[in-house]
């Protein structure tokens, strides 16, 4: 792939964050309250942004632009000896953990009993007395394979362009998408954040419902990525080739271009997420990222980590290197699962099949990326029907002692959601090119749209598209 295309440039989205305007209100109290001077604003980077562009693309791995900071860009901190500290507590409270924010100036041994501080403290909880509980069953989940970065390679008539224009989704419309939801208040929450494990009086462990704590307007959502394992057959199609960590400690993607040259950029889902959530700390609660689901018979992230592999040369190397990767994305928040060894339909598969998958992805995939109680089913496919999972269903039994929790189908609703004494379910709606196509003919078929919560299809599809878009 070339470093340059021909047609409009692409930019990654750098809006200004729209931090709740209650922030604003606590640092203005704490301002007010003890120093008795004017408003302060944190720095913030920026970028240009060209949202208007769906062609061709320029992608370019130079440094991102900055601008000065202004006076409508949000809060900068004085340099007063509690300076540091008060940065630190309004970037968690920007990102809703205002327990955090208030136990770390609290815990100050220097600065506790500070003016500012005490006052910052003052403000946080006066702000959580706002906060509205959103009941799980309100929170949708959307999904994504591996983005198409270069759509010129993606659909080039070739076998694949098909299967591409189906399930993919482009670099340009997920970032219109994450723009879109920005603007309508979604916040990104973990599967953990919706349900957690814990022991009931009766010394019993069950799943029990989180407390998601938002602002009122703010909508959680659950966000996921498929088959994060770039397979040899999507080499030269315009996608990421690996997952690496970049320079800055920070996951980034790797790409081989035409010439041999290897890059890293943001050229896939995990890069471009994690910058806009630390452009933007109120799209994030708690510092949460999406769900990332692995198979294993190529290997993870990029990696030729398969037992086939074993012979290779880079084989030891590959699992090291891949280790190390899944460890950066635990650290800055991500979530890790299951999306089955082998990509099968656990739900129909053979009995011993569905033993022996799920035993290989534990020894191959698991005893990398650490234990992972999380499993997206491929092809959308489940245990079961509707009815809630008993122990009766051995193929939920097999996957509950092999240490899962949360069960996560393929659902074109809304919200579908099922508690457990001792699981979650959820169903997870495909944000790609077929489901967007079902949007944009849906009046004319005499259908309903499926995504107008989330965007109006018709502003997000990528016009280098090639339609229509073929029924799976």
């Amino acid at each position: 792939m070339n470093l340059y295309y021909s047609g409009k440039s692409y930019r990654r989205s750098h809006r200004r964050s729209r931090l709740p305007r209650f922030l604003a209100a606590a640092a203005c109290i704490v301002l007010i309250g003890a120093l008795g001077t004017g408003i302060f604003f944190l720095r913030k980077q920026h970028q240009n942004h060209d949202p208007g562009s769906t062609g061709s693309i320029v992608i370019s791995t130079e440094p991102d632009n900055t601008e000065a900071p202004t006076e409508g860009d949000g809060f900068v901190m004085p340099e007063t000896p509690a300076a540091d500290l008060l940065h630190q507590a309004y970037l968690l409270a920007s990102g809703y953990d205002y327990d955090a924010a208030i136990e770390l100036l609290k815990g100050s041994e220097e600065f506790a009993t500070d003016p500012e501080v005490v006052s910052a403290i003052a403000g946080y909880e006066t702000t959580k007395t706002t906060l509205v509980r959103t009941p799980i069953s309100k929170i949708t989940h959307v999904f994504f394979h591996t983005l198409i970065a270069d759509p010129s390679k993606s659909f080039d008539g070739d076998r694949d362009e098909n299967g591409y224009n189906q399930v993919m989704t482009t670099i340009d419309e997920f970032n219109k998408i994450l723009e879109t939801l920005y603007e309508k208040g979604y916040v990104l929450v973990k599967l953990h954040d919706m349900a957690y494990e814990t022991t009931d009086e009766n010394g019993n462990t069950v799943m029990k419902a989180g407390d998601i704590m938002l602002p009122p307007g703010k909508i959680p959502f659950v966000m996921s990525q498929d088959d994060l394992c770039y397979y040899p057959y999507m080499s030269g199609d315009g996608f990421a080739d690996r997952i690496v960590i970049g320079e800055d400690g920070k996951p980034t993607c790797q790409m081989v271009l035409d010439d041999g040259t290897v890059t890293t950029g943001d050229y896939d889902l995990v890069p471009i997420l994690e910058k806009f959530c630390e452009q933007h700390p109120d799209f994030s609660y708690k510092g949460a990222r999406a769900v990332l689901a692995f198979t294993g018979y190529e290997g993870i992230l990029g990696y030729r980590t398969s037992s086939s592999y074993a012979g290779s040369e880079t084989y030891e190397q590959d699992r090291q290197a891949a280790a190390e990767v899944a460890q950066c994305l635990r650290e800055h928040g991500w979530e890790l699962a299951s999306h089955s060894w082998g990509h099968l339909d656990l739900g129909t598969v053979e009995w011993e099949r569905f033993q022996s998958d799920t035993d290989k992805w534990e020894s191959e995939v698991e005893s990398l990326i650490g234990p992972t109680d999380i499993i997206l089913f491929p092809f959308g496919a489940d245990l079961g029907d509707w009815h809630p999972y008993t122990m009766e269903n051995e193929r939920f039994r097999y996957l509950y002692n092999a240490g899962f929790r949360y069960f996560c189908n393929v659902d074109s609703s809304q919200y579908w959601i099922q508690l457990g004494d001792d699981y979650l379910r959820q169903g997870r709606r495909n944000l790609d090119g077929y489901r967007m196509w079902k949007d944009m003919t849906a009046e004319s078929e005499g259908r309903s749209r499926k995504l107008e919560d989330l965007f109006h299809a018709e502003d997000i599809f990528d016009k280098s598209r090639p339609t229509p878009v073929p029924d799976m």
